[in-house]
């Protein structure tokens, strides 16, 4: 893998770790600006909305943009409004800074999915994929206790000058290591039927007396060309799987704690390391599953599907022994990330032609479950059904993308499936 992915992935590290690093600063926000608990958790709520949000409508404004430019732009935005948030006094400001971060951490994310699969072999995409996403799960493991660490030692002010300054060297490797004119240019550039070649020898469009008019209308013709390529059923289905698989893992892990003390009987100081048990069991999956996703897609999201949806029934019904809680909570984070960042590589997969909306949509998708998870969980504990309803919840959402991915199968013609694009095998 390029050297400059990782420090993609640090980018990626630090914006998640912006995501959900609240849950231990929210008491001191809350003091500090004078507004109450709930309105400090709203911050949290906004970032979620500007992420589902602003996945789809940031790949698409970007479209036109070199990918260093986009890169750029939505990683330095990131950046400066960490630093606002962490000068300002007024309640009204930081709620807008984290909504503008969540719009530039989702385009930033989008873009760079679609650098990160452009620059590495055709064959690559799912451990190109896993880079990224490392820095998600690095997030969870060691990001979130750091940002709760210098909060309760500097307050949570200094929490966001962490974050942005962790930004900065990704920014470096950015101007670096991405070409100025390496983008979507070249893409939306190509040329069409019409563009090639004339019998005569003279070339059209893409030829030498190409006009800028000429080049926006065809970068035009690019972007449509993309959101076509949305339309895939192949797509669709990967992006309500992983919505799925997102929603079981954010349900479980949203309710971990109350499961640890209230079922297992363990004091509340084991929940964080619970919690950093299940990042560690994410980052080996998201590691593991990378390696895998390429050359076996179908054979892990099946079997890596089956035994999730195992591992959650089974969790809730040993929910009450600390050491089969241990065992698997460590197990189903592995493979809940496993699967989810192979979905995403299957979902870029199944749309080379539009690469970056497809991230984009990705991020979307995986934002959507990760709010509809927590909120049925949620449900299920207010229902009165106790603390191991969310884990049942979990194992639900994922028979349903079980059913809905063999359905989907199912439908296919033999001849469409020979028509579905498939990642190459390693020789």
């Amino acid at each position: 893998m390029p050297c400059f992915l990782y420090l993609l992935g640090l980018a990626v590290f630090a914006q998640g770790t912006s995501e959900f690093m609240l849950s231990g600063l929210l008491p001191g926000i809350a003091a500090d600006l004078g507004v109450s608990l709930s309105a400090a958790g709203a911050l949290t709520s906004a970032f979620a909305v500007g992420m589902v949000v602003g996945a789809p409508l940031m790949a698409l404004l970007s479209l036109r943009w070199p990918r260093r430019r986009a890169l750029l732009a939505f990683l330095i935005t990131f950046l400066l409004v960490h630093v606002v948030g962490a000068v300002t006094t007024s309640y009204g400001v930081l709620l807008a800074t984290r909504v503008v971060a969540a719009l530039a951490n989702a385009g930033f994310l989008a873009v760079a999915l679609a650098t990160a699969t452009a620059v590495v072999a055709p064959n690559a995409k799912g451990r190109a994929t896993s880079v990224l996403l490392g820095g998600t799960t690095m997030a969870c493991v060691a990001g979130v206790p750091a940002g709760a660490f210098l909060g309760g030692l500097w307050g949570w002010r200094s929490a966001f000058w962490a974050v942005a300054l962790v930004s900065v060297p990704a920014v470096v490797a950015i101007v670096r290591s991405v070409p100025a004119g390496e983008g979507r240019e070249a893409v939306l550039d190509a040329p069409d039927a019409h563009d090639t070649a004339h019998g005569d020898g003279t070339t059209g469009a893409q030829g030498p007396t190409a006009t800028p008019g000429a080049a926006a209308v065809r970068r035009a013709a690019g972007a449509r060309r993309e959101l076509r390529a949305l339309r895939a059923p192949r797509l669709l289905v990967t992006l309500l799987l992983g919505a799925l698989v997102n929603g079981a893992t954010f349900c479980a892990f949203t309710y971990l704690a109350p499961l640890v003390t209230g079922v297992a009987g363990l004091a509340p100081g084991w929940v964080p390391a619970v919690l950093a048990l299940f990042g560690v069991g994410a980052f080996a999956g998201v590691t593991l599953g990378g390696r895998m996703a390429d050359a076996r897609p179908v054979r892990l999201l099946v079997t890596g599907g089956a035994a999730l949806l195992l591992g959650w029934a089974l969790l809730a019904l040993t929910a009450g022994s600390p050491a089969a809680t241990f065992v698997l909570v460590l197990v189903q984070g592995a493979l809940s990330f496993a699967v989810g960042s192979t979905l995403i590589s299957q979902a870029l997969y199944a749309a080379t032609g539009a690469p970056t909306l497809a991230g984009g949509f990705a991020t979307a998708a995986l934002n959507v479950g990760a709010a509809i998870g927590p909120w049925l969980g949620g449900a299920a504990l207010a229902a009165g059904l106790g603390y191991r309803a969310p884990v049942w919840v979990s194992a639900l959402l994922v028979a349903l993308a079980l059913a809905a991915g063999g359905a989907a199968r199912l439908s296919r013609s033999p001849r469409s499936r020979a028509c579905v694009p498939v990642p190459p095998r390693h020789p």
